[in-house]
């Protein structure tokens, strides 16, 4: 499902990790190279519409592992030891975004975003949700978690 049906399913998730993702204006992605290992690669990301969306160089590595093998993981960056900003983590599989629409809706929002826009050829996917997490390590530490079949569910851990 795409983020706006993310957002919808589980509305508390989806706003920590908007939030998450959208502060520091990058996150991880972790992809799988051709040879089966993890790459995991800095990454700033868009939401436009329902969509969250990737912009790449052409023919990045991290592209070419995603046309490759769709699935990846996303990662909020943690900017503090204790962990107590949270990680959100976000499981899905991209979609190689062709319509020129989304093109350009995806460069509106870079440009609002950093007055830049790319130009020239580039990839751009849209991320497939999966399932998604965030996890908040500190003396009240909790963990919620969203899928299809569970629904988002949270839980504590008294960290002692």
């Amino acid at each position: 499902m795409n983020w706006g049906a993310f957002a919808r399913a589980s509305p508390e998730l989806a706003a920590l990790g908007r939030e998450r993702f959208e502060g520091p204006e990058l996150c991880m992605l972790g992809t799988i190279r051709r040879n089966g290992w993890p790459r995991i690669s800095p990454c700033e990301l868009d939401l436009v519409d329902d969509e969250l969306l990737l912009g790449m160089m052409w023919r990045s590595p991290k592209a070419v592992d995603l046309l490759r093998d769709d699935r990846c993981v996303l990662h909020s960056c943690t900017a503090n030891q204790d962990g107590s900003e949270g990680d959100f983590k976000l499981y899905g599989t991209a979609r190689d975004e062709h319509d020129p629409a989304i093109h350009e809706a995806y460069r509106a929002a870079v440009r609002a975003r950093i007055d830049w826009e790319p130009s020239g050829p580039f990839h751009l996917f849209a991320i497939q949700v999966e399932s998604a997490a965030f996890v908040v390590f500190s003396p009240d530490s909790y963990t919620m978690a969203w899928d299809p079949s569970g629904g988002t569910r949270r839980w504590n851990q008294r960290l002692e």
